[in-house]
C-alpha cells in the first residue's frame, strides 16, 4: 500500500524534510567513541556508522507506464546502507541522510 503525501509529511514533521519519489530520509546511528579494547577514539578516527533509523519515505518508484510502486521501508525501520550512500543534510542541530531506497541493503 503506497503512502500518500500527507502520510509522508506526517512522518517527517519534526524534520521538515519530505523525500520525493524513491528517496528516504534517515537518522544515522551514533558512532562508537571507544574500541573493544577500551581506547578512546578522537572524532577524526571514528568511522561513520552504516546503520540508521528511517525518519520519512517518499511516495514510491515511478514505472515507465506512470504507475507507482510503494517503497518497502517505512518510518521507524532500522536499516543498513552502503558506505557512500546519499547526501548528508543538516536541519538545525540534527544531521540526516537523504538516499535512494536502492542504497539500503537490509532492515535490522
Amino acid at each position: 500500500m503506497a503512502k500518500t503525501k500527507t502520510q509522508a509529511k506526517a512522518s517527517a514533521v519534526k524534520t521538515n524534510l519530505i523525500p520525493l519519489g524513491d528517496r528516504v530520509v534517515l537518522k544515522r546511528d551514533i558512532a562508537e567513541d571507544t574500541t573493544a579494547g577500551g581506547i578512546v577514539l578522537p572524532d577524526s578516527a571514528r568511522d561513520k556508522p552504516k546503520r540508521g533509523t528511517v525518519v520519512a519515505v517518499g511516495d514510491g518508484h515511478v514505472k515507465n507506464d506512470g504507475t507507482k510502486i510503494a517503497l518497502t521501508v517505512k518510518a521507524g525501520d532500522k536499516v543498513l546502507f552502503t558506505s557512500y550512500a546519499g547526501e548528508e543534510i543538516n536541519v538545525g542541530d540534527d544531521e540526516f541522510l537523504l538516499l535512494r531506497e536502492s542504497d539500503i541493503l537490509a532492515t535490522v
